[in-house]
C-alpha cells in the first residue's frame, strides 16, 4: 500500500508496547541516581528540614507518577511527524540529564548549593522542553506541567534546605 505508515505495520498493541517501553525507559533512567545516592545518609538525616518537607513516601510515589507522564509525553513526541521534533527530543534529553545529576550532587556530594544551581538550570530546561513539546504535540506538553510544578516545589525545598543548614 502506498499510504501505509510505520504505525499501521505494527502488530496489534504495538503502539501500547512502545509507549510502555518509553515509560519504563524514563522510569529506569530517572531512578538510577536514587539507587546510587541515598537520602538515608547520616548527613541528610541531620539536616534541619523546612516545615513543608513532605513525608518520605511522597518522593517515590510522585517521581514514579511523573516519570510515567514524562515517558508518555516522550513517546508522543517521538512518534509525531511534526517540525521541531528533533529540538524537542534534544531538550528532553538535556533536562533529563540535569534531573539525573541533581541527586548525586545533593546527596552524594552533600552540596545543596551546587544542587540548587543544577535544579535552577533544570527548571529552565523543563520550561523550554514544554514549549518545544507544545509545537510538536500539545498533549505531550500538558503531560509535563505536573513535572514543572514538582520541580518548582523541589527548587524551593532545595533552597530552604540550603538556607536552613548553611
Amino acid at each position: 500500500m502506498a499510504f501505509e505508515t510505520a504505525s499501521s505495520r505494527l502488530p496489534p498493541g504495538g503502539d501500547v508496547l512502545r509507549a510502555l517501553g518509553f515509560v519504563l525507559l524514563v522510569n529506569v533512567v530517572g531512578s538510577v541516581p536514587g539507587v546510587l545516592s541515598s537520602p538515608d545518609s547520616p548527613w541528610f538525616r541531620a539536616l534541619e528540614k523546612p516545615w513543608f518537607y513532605p513525608p518520605e513516601i511522597a518522593f517515590p510515589v510522585v517521581w514514579t507518577a511523573l516519570f510515567t507522564l514524562l515517558g508518555i509525553a516522550l513517546w508522543l513526541v517521538w512518534r509525531a511527524d511534526a517540525g521541531g521534533r528533533r529540538l524537542a527530543l534534544g531538550l528532553f534529553v538535556a533536562q533529563m540529564a540535569f534531573n539525573v545529576v541533581w541527586t548525586p550532587a545533593f546527596f552524594s556530594l552533600e552540596a545543596p548549593l551546587a544542587a540548587l544551581g543544577i535544579i535552577l538550570v533544570l527548571w529552565i530546561l523543563v520550561v523550554a522542553t514544554i514549549a518545544a513539546f507544545r509545537r510538536v504535540d500539545r498533549r505531550a506538553a500538558a503531560l509535563l506541567v505536573p513535572y514543572l510544578v514538582w520541580v518548582t516545589f523541589a527548587t524551593v525545598l532545595n533552597f530552604e534546605l540550603w538556607r536552613l543548614n548553611s
